[in-house]
């Protein structure tokens, strides 16, 4: 077992079992493995990216709620695959417009045996379905996130932003769609960098 991980979780307040830590390794393994063709993130060191991507990613854990989940832009499948991995009970679906990222997506998916997860390739505002949440990770600025996904928020449903540094001008972009319900500081172990989880509620 990898003790970074290990430590990282138990940092972050998160129980995860033996097997989930091994499959968020063979994740990680994964994504690296298919970068080296793909592109997929800058990252190349395998310790590097346990908090820079498993960390990073299961730091909102604990404010994932219930109902399917969709992950916009999921790219390398962050956070949507680490999360799905932590959260079995949890119906994910990933969108990318990219195709070799939609198929490593769905490799990723089928190799980790991820029944909760589905994958689509294809431009977000042309998606149908509603969903409970609505996660990005570095995909738009809050403003084209919420216009290109409202569609997809079912009533009462949440978005989840993952941000670095406070975006204070996006907040005043904000369309009448969608209004911010939480500002979230995170403390990801091992990354010295701010973090936050910006979470946005529909507009009356």
């Amino acid at each position: 077992m990898n003790a970074v991980l290990a430590a990282g979780l138990a940092e972050l307040g998160i129980a995860l079992p033996a097997a989930a830590q091994r499959q968020l390794l063979a994740f990680r393994d994964l994504l690296l493995k298919w970068n080296r063709i793909y592109n997929l993130t800058a990252l190349r060191d395998p310790d590097q990216a346990v908090p820079h991507h498993l960390l990073d990613s299961l730091a909102i854990l604990p404010h994932v709620g219930d109902g399917p989940l969709l992950d916009v832009g999921s790219g390398g499948g962050l956070p949507g695959i680490p999360l799905a991995i932590a959260r079995p009970d949890l119906a994910i679906t990933l969108v990318d417009t990219v195709q070799k990222k939609a198929a490593f997506l769905q490799q990723a998916a089928i190799e980790l045996e991820l029944k909760n997860v589905a994958v689509h390739h294809a431009r977000v505002e042309e998606m149908r379905g509603q969903y409970a949440q609505i996660s990005s990770r570095a995909f738009a600025e809050l403003a084209r996130f919420v216009s290109l996904t409202r569609h997809l928020l079912a009533p009462g449903g949440r978005w989840l932003a993952m941000k670095g540094a406070l975006p204070d001008g996006e907040f005043k972009a904000l369309p009448a769609g969608g209004e911010v319900a939480a500002i979230i500081p995170l403390a990801v172990p091992g990354l010295d960098a701010e973090r936050h989880l910006i979470i946005l509620k529909a507009g009356s």
